[in-house]
C-alpha cells in the first residue's frame, strides 16, 4: 500500500470552513506582523492572523505557547516542511465499516 503526502497549505490549517473574527481590536498587537493573540472566553489563547484577516489559527493554554507554536507552524507552511512533522492517525477513507 502507497501512502500519499498531501502538500500542506494555509487553507488545510484553517479549518473546514474557518472561524473568523469580525471584531478586531484597532490597538491590537501584531506579533510579526502576521498575527495576534486573544484570550477566549474559557480562558484559553487563540492565535488570529492577518492574512487572511481575522482568522482563527492555533489555540492553547499559554499566550506565550500559542505565540512559539503559531510562528512555528507558518514556518514550516513558508518553507513547505510541514508534511515531515504530521501524519494522519486512525484514516477510514475508503473503508467499509
Amino acid at each position: 500500500m502507497q501512502t500519499e503526502t498531501k502538500k500542506s497549505s494555509l487553507h488545510t490549517s484553517l479549518g473546514n470552513p474557518p472561524t473568523i473574527e469580525k471584531d478586531i481590536p484597532e490597538d491590537v498587537e501584531w506579533i510579526d506582523d502576521a498575527f495576534y493573540v486573544k484570550e477566549t472566553r474559557y480562558g484559553l489563547f487563540t492565535s488570529v492572523l492577518k492574512n487572511p484577516l481575522g482568522a482563527n489559527f492555533i489555540t492553547g493554554a499559554t499566550k506565550d505557547g500559542i505565540i512559539e507554536t503559531t510562528r512555528w507552524h507558518l514556518k514550516c507552511l513558508q518553507e513547505d516542511t510541514l508534511h515531515l512533522y504530521t501524519r494522519v492517525v486512525n484514516s477510514t477513507v475508503g473503508v467499509k465499516l
